[in-house]
């Protein structure tokens, strides 16, 4: 970390452990997942575990790498049967990856309700009721498979969507030189014009201050 290209060996060693969580989450059928899934979290998904009563050191170190693992992943949509709007990240932008607020009452749970199956396109009129306008612009950017095909995980951090050690690795440094940034009170805690936009975007939602607070 720095000019001089010292590594920031705590932050490493976590998106070591983030890598062990990619694995599981994806590779649902290898052994170890399958065993850790039956000991620890049968009923839910990695990304919902919880540490238990009488965690091993190998499951707490797994369980550090999936809360690095969520920063940056993100729901590539297919049908948007499997993806949940309020609990899964699944909007690709650099900020909160989730809808930030329902504008109705009883808002719809799954992305395959923002769907128009038969023309593989998103229904604008109730995307538009349902969100903010931040959100539901960046919702209707979201391409749609025109091939039914089911949602998947992706890394954030990377065009491709393929995650790698050196991407989540400066995912946790740039968070960390944002935050120390903001405490310390720079003029610019984000470290990109694109993050730096979309924070703006944010403060100007129509959404009580608690929420803005919470976000940010």
């Amino acid at each position: 970390m720095g000019g001089m290209g010292f590594r920031d060996n705590e932050l490493f060693n976590l998106a070591l452990l983030s890598r062990q969580a990619w694995k599981l989450l994806n590779e649902t059928e290898s052994l170890s997942a399958r065993l850790l899934k039956a000991i620890y979290y049968p009923d839910v998904s990695l990304l919902q575990a919880e540490l238990g009563s009488h965690p091993s050191q190998i499951w707490r170190a797994i369980l550090d790498g999936r809360d690095v693992l969520a920063q940056g992943v993100v729901r590539r949509i297919g049908d948007g049967a499997s993806t949940r709007i309020w609990d899964h990240n699944w909007i690709p932008r650099a900020s909160y990856k989730r809808p930030i607020a329902s504008l109705v009452t009883a808002p719809p749970l799954r992305v395959a309700d923002l769907i128009e199956t038969t023309t593989a396109s998103w229904r604008e009129d109730l995307i538009r009721t349902v969100f903010t306008t931040f959100d539901a612009e960046a919702i209707l950017k979201i391409p749609l498979c025109t091939r039914r095909v089911a949602d998947f995980w992706s890394w954030g951090e990377d065009s491709r969507g393929k995650f790698s050690v050196g991407s989540a690795y400066r995912m946790l440094v740039r968070t960390k030189y944002d935050r120390v940034g903001w405490l310390e009170e720079r003029e610019e805690p984000s470290s990109s014009e694109g993050d730096n936009s979309e924070w703006r975007a944010i403060w100007k939602i129509e959404v009580p201050s608690k929420i803005k607070v919470f976000l940010w």
